[in-house]
């Protein structure tokens, strides 16, 4: 236990926050630190073939230790942390023996984390939790799975006995903000599958995610003095504020569950002259997926033709593009790879937890890239934010799932 959480401190502690408004890749040089790390302690304990490219892409294997041919299997984790919240100095909490009650991250801002608000803690009762200090998120999306991934290399290394195929990991940049995959090869990778240690709750698989798309919507204003604007001020904030309100109030993500989607408004900047909004767009279903895209442009084109006369021009202009899509089209062809993962859950006495991720992974792209990848629990709860807390026992735990993967696969042709 101890060497999961030294290991898992040593990379939260870095600070690898993305950034959507770069063009580059990495999004943020400050990646370049945990990436530059990880390759040399993938070269540390043993692990083969270890590269990183000119955009922060890692990838190493662990050679087969069998005499008879099975698949190459991947294992793939992401190391930026998400731009929502405060990624720099971040300093984990380490609670032993949880014992079920509140947990006060910071007494002089009195943030606590409550169970009676965040229920999942109740599920980890008497285990060791990392939490934040309040101030920052804990960077377990997705360094926790960074974390499992290398200590069950590790572990394979140090026990030959235990029988595998090839493996191959690979750790990206830019998660987070939907290029994860963007600059993946897979060709490179060259695994037959592979799966993201991405997700949250113990026994988490899953093979279904949202549709996504991002829109930004910039309004243009004219700013008069407002003793004499009657007439000829055009405020671009209350546009914008006119067009959040054309979006369908119970389709956001603190109203939905499960496979309903919705309409996230996550950045909202301006002034008179000019105001940008920035929302996100996620369905499951592909129909309703295009719909919501479509709502987007019929709201910009409505609010075109109210004020077409006042304006002169288009007072909103509307980007959308594409993010990611549902990977189950993909996966399902290959369904034997989700069965391998969840039969080695059940031998280990974990319950799988089959349902439609509520977000996207780096395996949702490389599905489409050729790469099949469902996703595995990690641990993690409450990503993004302050509250965020990973049980050390669910990281050992994702890490002998790991490890039963690979024994299960190198059964299949044996």
């Amino acid at each position: 236990m101890q060497h999961i959480i030294d290991r898992f401190i040593s990379y939260v502690i870095i600070d690898t926050k993305s950034d959507s408004n770069s063009e580059t890749t990495p999004s943020t040089s400050k990646q370049w630190n945990l990436a530059n790390k990880l390759v040399e302690e993938l070269k540390s304990i043993g692990m083969q073939e270890v590269t990183i490219d000119d955009k922060a892409y890692i990838m190493a294997t662990l050679p087969s230790n069998i005499d008879y041919e099975v698949p190459t299997i991947g294992f793939i984790s992401h190391f930026d942390t998400s731009p929502d919240f405060c990624g720099a100095n971040v300093k984990p909490q380490i609670i032993t023996n949880y014992d079920g009650g509140d947990i006060l991250l910071n007494s002089e801002k009195n943030i606590v984390l409550s169970p009676s608000y965040f229920k999942d803690l109740l599920l980890y009762k008497g285990q060791t939790l990392i939490t934040t200090d309040g101030t920052t998120l804990l960077g377990a999306d997705d360094k926790a799975g960074i974390t499992e991934i290398v200590t069950a290399m590790e572990f394979l290394i140090k026990n030959p006995d235990i029988k595998h195929g090839k493996i191959r990991i690979g750790f990206t940049p830019d998660e987070e903000i939907g290029r994860g995959a963007h600059h993946f090869d897979v060709e490179k990778f060259n695994a037959d599958w592979a799966y993201t240690m991405d997700g949250s709750q113990v026994g988490e698989l899953e093979y279904e995610n949202f549709n996504a798309a991002g829109a930004k919507i910039i309004f243009k204003g004219k700013s008069v003095h407002p003793g004499y604007a009657k007439g000829k001020m055009i405020n671009s904030m209350l546009i914008a504020n006119h067009f959040i309100n054309e979006l369908p109030k119970d389709e956001t993500p603190e109203t939905t569950s499960r496979y309903e989607g919705f309409f996230h408004v996550h950045h909202l900047n301006g002034s008179i002259e000019e105001t940008v909004l920035e929302l996100i767009i996620r369905d499951h279903n592909k129909k309703k997926f295009e719909k919501r895209k479509e709502l987007i442009e019929k709201i910009t084109k409505k609010i075109n033709k109210k004020y077409a006369k006042q304006f002169g021009e288009d007072i909103a202009i509307a980007e959308i593009k594409d993010q990611y899509y549902n990977m189950k089209e993909k996966v399902l062809p290959v369904k034997h790879i989700v069965d391998i993962a969840e039969k080695a859950m059940n031998e280990l006495g974990i319950k799988p937890l089959i349902k439609p991720i509520r977000g996207g992974t780096d395996g949702s792209q490389l599905s489409y890239k050729g790469l099949p990848c469902p996703n595995i629990f990690a641990g993690g709860h409450n990503f993004h934010g302050k509250y965020e807390y990973v049980p050390v026992e669910s990281m050992e735990k994702a890490v002998q799932v790991i490890v039963k993967i690979a024994e299960l696969t190198a059964l299949r042709n044996n």
